[in-house]
């Protein structure tokens, strides 16, 4: 009887597409679509939540910090000058064997509101200028490259501090306009 049963079966070919001894077909499918999606948002919901407990126990509670601290001790506040920009260009040739040509116009930085200095620097301001044409014509071309900026910069503060300037100082040296020609 078994063997009529199957025989039926076999036989009919009605029934579906699916070969014999196959469970499921487009039936079988189905549900492990079904799985497949119900992991898929479980797997997001799992993450969603992860997320929001990391971000609550970062923010301490939900407290957003919207900047970064920074300590006073690690801000730099650059000081702000007044600028004596009244100094005339300076042209002069270099100490190369052959020289270039050096033109070159300064600006003097000194403490906001100090009228001792504004005073000075105008009062000696033909010496200064006498100061820097004999500065710049003892430089090379070597010594006025733009990395070498700085070094000069200080140098002639220094000096200027040191041998012209008796009342006051200045705090900075600007250069507002530097051109070396070579020939």
């Amino acid at each position: 009887m078994a063997d009529e049963d199957n025989a039926n079966d076999l036989g009919d070919g009605l029934e579906g597409d699916a070969p014999a001894g196959k469970k499921g077909g487009v039936k079988g499918a189905f549900p492990q679509l079904l799985k497949m999606i119900l992991i898929g948002v479980a797997a997001v919901i799992f993450i969603v939540t992860i997320v929001v407990v990391t971000t609550a126990i970062l923010n301490k509670g939900g407290s957003k910090q919207t900047s970064i601290p920074v300590s006073e001790e690690y801000t730099v506040k650059r000081e702000s000058y007044d600028w004596y920009t009244s100094l005339d260009q300076i042209r002069t040739s270099t100490s190369d064997p052959v020289p270039a040509s050096v033109s070159v116009t300064i600006a003097l930085g000194y403490k906001k509101d100090d009228k001792t200095a504004s005073s000075e620097i105008t009062e000696r301001r033909i010496e200064i200028i006498d100061f820097l044409r004999r500065f710049f014509s003892e430089q090379t071309v070597e010594d006025l490259k733009p990395q070498n900026e700085e070094l000069l910069r200080q140098q002639i503060r220094d000096q200027i501090n040191d041998d012209i300037l008796s009342n006051s100082r200045i705090r900075d040296v600007r250069f507002t306009g530097k051109d070396v020609v070579q020939q």
